[in-house]
């Protein structure tokens, strides 16, 4: 499907070092996202090369910006078909992955994935703004990861209630992301971060990208995240 040695180049022009054990799981995994995209619309990226740069490579820059350890709990929000989440558990499976979406027919997919693949992880079909509020979720992350989901104002406010005080939440924005954080400073501080990091990068096709770290400083105050359409109707 993908070619191997190329992503594995990629990976290390980059300073991600990928074993030929995560190269080939990565492959079938490619392979399965194509042959379910042909049912469901999983993706718009459907080649090789596409896939590689702009799904794998992508979803596992996380690690050269992030330094995440062993066992740490992760969320992915708003997962979709599983970036970038699942090749972040292909690469390190001491993750402990939660993939939560609203939509069904796409956690049905990364549910046959992980089972194809023999990988662990929890899947919950959810509305972001309402599992934040359960105590199962609010605030027991070590890391809250977001792709291509919402603007960064209303984004924040459905990711950092699940974050615990001392942890991180990892927006990966396209090349609009430095102005969407100074439009979300002060969503940020109300709801308890403080930006630790912005790292631009640009993809080898040439994709502009923005990795920024949030940290979770103190709580979120308990009537966040509101509604969804408070959200979208009044950002903050």
């Amino acid at each position: 499907m993908i070619d191997k040695s190329q992503l594995k180049k990629h990976g290390n022009d980059y300073g991600i070092e990928l074993s030929d054990t995560v190269i080939d799981t990565l492959d079938v995994f490619s392979s399965l996202l194509v042959e379910r995209n042909k049912q469901v619309n999983l993706t718009a990226i459907k080649d090789p090369e596409g896939i590689a740069v702009k799904h794998l490579l992508d979803s596992l820059l996380v690690f050269k910006y992030a330094d995440i350890p062993a066992g740490a709990k992760v969320i992915d929000v708003g997962c979709g078909a599983g970036f970038p989440s699942l090749p972040m558990l292909i690469a390190r499976e001491d993750l402990q992955m939660t993939f939560l979406d609203s939509t069904g027919k796409k956690l049905r997919f990364i549910e046959d994935t992980l089972a194809e693949l023999s990988l662990q992880g929890t899947v919950l079909h959810a509305r972001a703004e309402e599992e934040a509020r359960k105590n199962v979720s609010r605030e027991t992350f070590d890391f809250a990861v977001a792709r291509a989901v919402a603007n960064l104002r209303s984004l924040c406010e459905l990711t950092l209630p699940f974050v615990k005080p001392g942890g991180y939440f990892i927006a990966m924005k396209g090349k609009e992301g430095g102005e969407e954080l100074e439009a979300a400073k002060a969503a940020i501080k109300t709801l308890g971060g403080k930006t630790a990091a912005v790292n631009e990068v640009t993809l080898p096709d040439g994709s502009e990208r923005n990795i920024i770290l949030i940290k979770k400083i103190s709580q979120t105050p308990t009537k966040y995240p509101r509604t969804a359409t408070a959200i979208l109707k009044k950002p903050l």
